[in-house]
């Protein structure tokens, strides 16, 4: 495979309007001859361009992908290239269901650089993950308007009554938050993969 420079200078020689949706389609349909699976991509200039909005994972998404899958051989199984900063649980667990209706387990995650939170919970419900040493799967880490949730049951951990008796609340609570937040997450990720078993 040719590197990300490589790739740039082919698609700046190419003489052709469509140059960069040309050079992506020829390195896909490579990738689908070569492991003779069906091939989806999934992702979002989020790192080009960030603070804008749409490029998480959300309902929307669902029939992107039932409009992508219609037409295919669902017997070749798929490999579902992901590059994605996230996005809402509820979206993905229903992305994820189809997907598993479609193609059973033989679904393998390709992660060229960043799967981040619900795109690990995606890539985790795949028989594989195939990844380069640059590639990252990230956190499941729930947020609302950009704030760590923990929920109800999170105050149940050990350490809540340590630091609910502490001065400066905020402050001893705060360090404490990612302890709470795995332990929290965890559940939710139980409950997810429970539903998939690979």
């Amino acid at each position: 495979m040719p590197s990300w420079d490589q790739v740039l200078k082919e698609i700046q020689e190419c003489k052709r309007a469509d140059a960069l949706d040309f050079i992506r389609r020829k390195y896909l349909k490579e990738l689908q001859e070569k492991r003779r699976r069906n091939v989806i991509c999934y992702y979002s200039g989020w790192l080009q361009r960030q603070g804008v909005g749409g490029v998480e994972v959300d309902d929307n998404d669902k029939n992107a992908f039932m409009a992508a899958i219609h037409n295919l051989d669902r017997s070749k199984g798929l490999d579902l290239i992901l590059h994605t900063p996230g996005g809402r649980v509820a979206a993905t667990e229903s992305i994820v269901d189809y997907l598993h209706t479609m193609f059973g387990q033989d679904i393998v995650a390709i992660i060229p650089q960043l799967a981040m939170s619900v795109g690990t919970m995606i890539s985790c419900s795949c028989k594989e993950i195939i990844m380069g040493k640059q590639s990252n799967l990230g956190p499941i880490d729930p947020q609302f308007n950009g704030i760590q949730a923990i929920s109800r049951s999170a105050f149940e951990h050990p350490q809540w009554p340590v630091i609910k008796q502490g001065r400066g609340l905020p402050t001893l609570f705060l360090p404490s938050l990612p302890t709470l937040h795995r332990c929290n997450t965890h559940d939710l990720n139980l409950e997810l993969y429970s539903t998939h078993p690979s």
